[in-house]
């Protein structure tokens, strides 16, 4: 873990009265020289922004506040890492900024950006924001400054929620079905926003709460935004399923009058993505295959291993054939780069980091060498680039936990060592440990000699077992939350931060109260196969009921039949067939479904539904909705 780049453990002194920990690479006399690039660059352009911060929902609740970190500026203070200090400097800002003639960005009213083209007749827009809500204030303030005009066509950019599920916020559906709109994504956009968003969207929703820190306020003890950005808008997330989809590099779409060529870059930051040269504006969106920051090979989060060879691969295509066409290199986070000379070096720093760490990763895997061997080497010996150039730091993605993702990628989570093959679950494994050293007591005791001694690290390891041992050990969660916040304080970067400091919250005030939920526009709008295989995560064979049926489905409002098929230990569902001798039909629009599997509504509610009918036993659908768990609200990460 980068836990240095603290001045002098200044950071922990005032924070905690505790002793400052070892310096480590990345500390601030490591750090690039300043410049003035970034920060001119951050707010180059700057055209205007709202006047009243706060962003509401329709009923009047606050989702965003652009002055959120209005407190960034000055020296950093003990309890932020200076490095992540000076970066939320240049992020804080927000507003619409004009980065080449005919092309602007919305910046700072959500974690990512939304760049505005002026094509023949009206705006095209890419990546509109995660929220309906933050995604309409910023096409009011475009049409405020720029003149109103229509949106002809959105463009996601990729498959994460953040790119385009503020779509409804720019762009009605009513458009897009009558031509007047066109919605553009790269090919596999719909398979993939389904695999992370519904599919897995329980686990990691709560995994992303500790990511970027949604249970913590801003603020110089807590959340210092995200590393490519400030925080999450908490308003609805929506999606509209595209109309066109780009396959290949060199493809090219004349849209609205405005030439563009895409570059695939899938496989790299998320499975389906593109970047996007627009052309009379020589314009290149860099997407985010390259930001402000190191980006993630495996998030925290959860999500697909990525590529970081493949990566490395696009960036320098994007560098040698992209950039050389392009004044301004933008993307869907952070600020651009101006200059031909500025955008390839820019992009060829970026392209040699994750080169680096690919390289070495698995130079040092061949060797033998484990992924925390791997992680703990890197860390300490980063590339020549880090001294150069602030944009391949790790305010997002670390050195750190890429090494590691890059050991899975290859060889998955197993290092070989038998012991670790069928270890004692945590919970096993903490008891057996605690009662090893000696007790609850003297574990307690060795926990707060490590942090006395400046090892948090080995603080944490040693508390964390003996809170899973004892979670009830007030004293224990006291500790190890010490123990966190002390790391939180220190951490570079950003989202490091915000699961430190979750983790200390959840363990002094519990876990919050958990509002998030899938969207019901997102899985209202993904393909009737993807909805059955989603539905058949939820079901539970160890539920008492009967199996070897069959549920025939005709959606009438999709012309579209389907089937459930519930054996002893699986659900299966198949698009296009119908059992020959069904227990039930389920006959009606797509939204009867939706109700059954998702609200897991009673038959006999959704029987009344308009357009619903059912025929056959009704005992035996209900018996198929009993079997399926509810929709995931969160779980606890740092208690049993």
């Amino acid at each position: 873990m980068r836990v240095a780049a603290i001045r002098a453990g200044a950071a922990l002194a005032l924070a905690l009265a505790a002793p400052a920990m070892a310096s480590t690479p990345g500390a601030p006399g490591a750090l690039p020289p300043e410049g003035t690039r970034d920060a001119e660059n951050a707010q180059r352009g700057f055209i205007a922004t709202l006047t009243d911060p706060v962003i509401r929902n329709a009923a009047g609740k606050p989702v965003w506040n652009l002055d959120a970190y209005a407190f960034v500026h000055g020296a950093a203070p003990g309890t932020v890492n200076p490095s992540l200090w000076r970066h939320m400097t240049h992020l804080k800002h927000h507003g619409l900024f004009a980065v080449a003639p005919g092309v602007w960005q919305v910046r700072g009213f959500d974690v990512s950006n939304m760049t505005v083209i002026r094509g023949a007749s009206g705006w095209i827009i890419i990546d509109p924001l995660t929220s309906v809500e933050a995604a309409k204030a910023a096409l009011d303030l475009v049409n405020r400054e720029l003149g109103a005009r229509p949106v002809s066509a959105v463009l996601y950019s990729h498959s994460h929620g953040d790119h385009f599920g503020g779509v409804r916020g720019v762009v009605g559906e009513a458009d897009v079905a009558a031509g007047r709109a066109a919605i553009i994504a790269p090919a596999g956009f719909m398979e993939e926003a389904t695999s992370e968003n519904v599919m897995a969207g329980g686990a990691m929703q709560r995994r992303a709460a500790y990511q970027f820190g949604t249970g913590l306020a801003p603020g110089a003890t807590g959340q210092m935004g995200s590393g490519i950005g400030k925080g999450l808008s908490a308003g609805t997330l929506s999606l509209i399923p595209p109309t066109d989809t780009i396959a290949a590099t060199g493809d090219t779409r004349v849209i609205d009058g405005v030439a563009l060529e895409f570059q695939i870059v899938s496989g790299t930051e998320a499975p389906a993505e593109f970047n996007v040269l627009i052309k009379p504006a020589k314009t290149f969106l860099a997407a985010e295959i390259a930001t402000c920051s190191l980006h993630n090979i495996l998030t925290p989060r959860g999500a697909k291993v990525r590529d970081a060879r493949a990566w490395a691969h696009y960036l320098d295509e994007a560098a040698l054939r992209y950039a050389p066409q392009a004044d301004t290199v933008i993307s869907s986070h952070c600020w651009p780069v101006f200059g031909k000379e500025e955008g390839t070096a820019w992009l060829s720093a970026q392209r040699d980091i994750y080169r680096w760490l690919h390289d070495q990763t698995v130079r040092r895997m061949n060797r033998g060498e484990t992924m925390d061997e791997i992680a703990e080497a890197l860390e300490a010996g980063p590339p020549k680039v880090n001294a150069r150039e602030w944009a391949t730091r790790g305010y997002y993605g670390t050195i750190s936990h890429n090494a590691k993702a890059i050991y899975q990628f290859y060889l998955g989570w197993y290092d070989a060592v038998p012991a670790n093959l069928h270890p004692h679950p945590p919970e096993v494994r903490a008891r057996k440990l605690v009662e090893a050293l000696g007790g609850a007591d003297r574990t307690l005791a060795l926990g707060e000699a490590a942090m006395a001694a400046g090892d948090y690290r080995w603080a944490s390891d040693l508390l964390q077992s003996l809170v899973f041992a004892a979670p009830d050990n007030a004293a224990a969660k006291a500790a190890l939350a010490r123990s966190y916040t002390a790391q939180g304080h220190a951490a570079e970067s950003a989202i490091w931060r915000n699961q430190f400091l979750s983790a200390a919250s959840d363990l002094m005030r519990g876990r919050p109260q958990s509002s998030a939920s899938q969207s019901n526009d997102m899985i209202a709008a993904i393909a009737t196969q993807e909805l059955l295989d989603s539905a058949a995560t939820l079901f539970a064979p160890e539920r008492a009921g009967k199996r070897g049926y069959s549920i025939a489905i005709d959606l009438t409002d999709k012309r579209e039949t389907a089937m459930i098929e519930v054996g002893e230990d699986v659900m299966i569902g198949r698009v296009g067939a119908l059992p020959a001798a069904p227990a039930a039909t389920l006959r009606g629009p797509r939204r009867a479904l939706l109700a059954l599997l998702f609200v897991r509504m009673p038959v006999d509610t959704v029987a009344q539904m308009p357009g619903v009918t059912i025929e056959g036993d009704k005992a035996m659908l209900q018996a198929l909705i009993d079997n399926l768990d509810p929709m995931p609200h969160g779980f606890d990460i740092v208690l049993p």
